[in-house]
Formats: structure tokens, C-alpha cells, sequence
């Protein structure tokens, strides 16, 4: 073989053969689409064909293996899922072919000492109902896909046979819509691998309550129902769990399916999550005039009715989690109290000098002590404003 044909395979190797891209010491990995996603009608909402990222493992964590489910919010309608299918929420055509993996995802010991050297894959979101959906909507002009479940699906199928189905270990994970997808596919997760594997779950910012909002309306409740509703959610909701509600649409709330997962599970939340205090308690329509807008942005501009109403949020979450805190002996939790949105993800947040603490814990020195077992970890921070290890507020 001559010069110019060795020439022309090694560039047409690196043409062809997606490689991780590190940049300024930023670890990007490119995606990779599921090509015969098709054949089990899994396709994200504009019909196209679901993705993922994977960074292989290697020494002591190459046969265990890290999924993290991608937030990004839901559409419960038909206009905002149209509109969401021509973004890159709803079409892997429209989403950057290159992701970051930090945080959890980082393969760099110093800053993800437990993880670093597994298998992390980061799981693509274009469906808009947390991976949960099996529907179709045609009305002759409009097409929609609504095929979540099938999604999760077929991007476990395409993982099976490159490692994960010899697993040891597993962590399924998740922020925010991506963390509720956590507590909604954990213990079908767990199906897939060995008997003998140690398989966990996590979510990051999923823990999602049915609360009022401070004019005393249940507006995630209803947000959560039309979903459940358009997208086809319920038939893979908790079957235990719906059949024991009346109302068995209110199983995609955390805190109503949580007591039938069997699967060890870690909570990762903030009392004052943003997204809940920005559309749990506070949508627009409960506050038309602007009165919580500086709040909104800056907690130490809030008044004394306006933190009334936020430790209110926080003691509501508390208390949908205490059994959970009080009976679960395999269970882990790290309810802090930074106003905050998704923190295993961030370097800053995950682990590191600067990074949040309860009881001088980071938050990966927490999941890594629960996944390993090597001491309880069930952290519960202060009220709001103790935290002082809080330097991102409303990020």
C-alpha cells in the first residue's frame, strides 16, 4: 500500500468516525443517532430519529455504565408541541451534534472522582413528555410523534449489545424533565441489565410537586394531566401507582410514585427550585401585575409575605419526602437550599472548592457515598438564607 492510499484511509477514517473533541479542556462528544430507531416507531417529534452521546469507559469502570436523561421542559398541547417540534427540543436535526460532558459526565477524576471513568451516555430529550409518551397525532396537515417511551427504548436496545447489557454497575440519571424521566423508567432500567449488576437511580431537579401556586390554583396539576393526556403517558405510568389514585394521571408527580419504585433511588433537589418556584408557585397567571418580579430574580429582594410562601415551598417538599427520608434504607437524598435548577451537570455545582455543601458534603461526594455505600447520605440543608456555599442563586 502506497504513501497516498494510507493517506487517503486515515483521513477517511477521521472523516467518518465521530471522536471526542477536547477543547480548552472541555470534553465534547459527539452524537450519535440510533439508526434503526425506526423499526420500533421510535422517532422525536418532527419524525426524526432519536439520539445519544457516549464516552466510552475504561480501567476499573469499563463495564460500568452512567445514563443521563437530557431536561428541556414538555409541551402538553398541540401548538407548543408544533413549535417545539422546530427546535432542537423536539428534532435531533436542530441539535448540536457535539455536547460538553462535565459534572457527572466528566471523565476527569479530579473533578468527578466516582464516575470519571465509567461509561457516561447522555441521552438526547425530543419528545416533550420526559420519555414517557406512545402516541401520534395527524390531522392531515399536522404531524406529531409522541413516541418518548419508544425512544427509551430503542436508545437501551442500541446500548445493550456495546457494553451495557454486561453491566456491573448502572446509574440511571437526570435533570429536571430528564430527572423526572428518572423516577419514571428507574425500575424498567433495571430490567434490562444482569441480575447481578448494582443498578441505581438518580434525579437531579425532578422532584416535581403537585403544589398550589400562591392564588391557590393546582397549575402544574393541570399543565401535567394535558400532557399526560395528548402525549399517551399513562399506559407506562406505575401500574401500583395508578391503581391505587383515583385521579391515576397524578402518578407522573414524584412524590406519588416514588413509594412503589423498588430500585435504590437518590434525590438531588433544591427546596427552592427555580423552575417550581418560576411554574409551580409563581406562573404568570398568578401574579399578572409584576408584584414577585424582583423576587423572582433576586431572592434578597423579596419581602416577608414573599419568603413566607418560599419556605412554604420547601416545607411541602420536605414533607412529600419523608417517608421517603424516614423508611427508605437503600434511598439518598441532597435537598439543598440554592436557589437553583439542575446541579449535577455544572462542574461548579457538582464537585469542586466553590461547589454547594451540606454538612461541609459536596453533592458528588453525597451521590458517591450512596451509590457505594460507603456511609448514609441523606442531606438536608438549612432554610434559606444559612447557606452561605450558595454563590449561584438563580443562575
Amino acid at each position: 500500500m502506497n504513501l497516498n492510499v494510507i493517506v487517503a484511509v486515515v483521513v477517511a477514517l477521521l472523516t467518518f468516525t465521530p471522536w471526542p473533541i477536547y477543547s480548552q479542556e472541555r470534553l465534547l462528544v459527539p452524537m450519535t443517532l440510533v439508526r434503526n430507531a425506526s423499526a420500533i416507531g421510535a422517532f422525536c417529534l418532527d419524525g426524526s430519529l432519536p439520539a445519544y452521546h457516549i464516552h466510552r469507559g475504561f480501567g476499573s469502570g469499563a463495564s460500568n455504565w452512567l445514563l443521563q436523561f437530557e431536561g428541556g421542559g414538555w409541551c402538553n398541547d398541540i401548538p407548543s408541541c408544533l413549535e417545539r417540534a422546530k427546535t432542537r427540543r423536539g428534532s435531533t436535526r436542530l441539535m448540536s451534534k457535539y455536547e460538553v460532558f462535565s459534572g457527572i459526565l466528566s471523565n476527569n477524576a479530579s473533578l468527578n472522582p466516582d464516575f470519571y471513568n465509567w461509561n457516561r451516555v447522555k441521552i438526547r430529550y425530543c419528545d416533550g413528555a420526559s420519555f414517557a409518551g406512545d402516541a401520534t397525532f395527524d390531522n392531515g396537515t399536522s404531524l406529531l410523534y409522541f413516541r418518548g417511551q419508544k425512544i427509551w427504548e430503542a436508545i437501551i436496545l442500541d446500548l445493550l449489545p456495546k457494553g451495557l447489557g454486561r453491566a456491573r454497575k448502572a446509574l440511571l440519571s437526570g435533570c429536571s424533565a430528564g430527572g423526572l424521566a428518572s423516577f419514571l423508567h428507574c425500575d424498567n432500567f433495571t430490567k434490562y441489565l444482569p441480575e447481578n449488576a448494582s443498578v441505581k437511580c438518580l434525579s437531579d431537579a425532578g422532584f416535581f410537586l403537585d403544589e398550589k401556586d400562591i392564588s391557590l390554583n393546582y397549575t402544574m396539576r393541570s399543565f401535567y394531566t394535558d400532557l399526560v393526556s395528548l402525549q399517551g403517558v399513562e399506559q407506562n405510568l406505575d401500574t401500583n401507582c395508578t391503581s391505587s389514585l383515583k385521579l391515576p394521571q397524578l402518578c407522573i408527580f414524584p412524590q406519588y410514585a416514588l413509594k412503589f419504585i423498588t430500585t435504590p433511588f437518590f434525590i438531588l433537589n433544591s427546596a427552592y427550585d427555580v423552575y417550581q418556584f418560576h411554574h409551580a408557585l409563581l406562573p404568570p397567571s398568578a401574579d399578572p401585575h409584576g408584584h414577585w418580579n424582583r423576587c423572582k430574580l433576586n431572592p434578597a429582594a423579596c419581602n416577608a409575605n414573599q419568603i413566607e410562601s418560599l419556605q412554604g415551598l420547601r416545607r411541602d417538599m420536605l414533607l412529600a419526602l419523608r417517608a421517603f427520608l424516614n423508611g427508605s434504607t437503600s434511598g439518598g437524598m441532597f435537598i439543598n437550599s440554592c436557589f437553583a435548577h439542575c446541579q449535577s451537570e455544572s462542574q461548579d455545582t457538582w464537585y469542586g472548592v466553590d461547589a454547594p455543601r451540606i454538612h461541609n458534603k459536596t453533592i458528588a461526594e453525597a451521590v458517591g457515598d450512596w451509590y457505594f455505600s460507603r456511609r448514609v447520605a441523606k442531606e438536608i440543608d438549612c432554610a434559606y438564607p444559612c447557606d452561605s456555599t450558595c454563590h449561584n442563586l438563580i443562575p
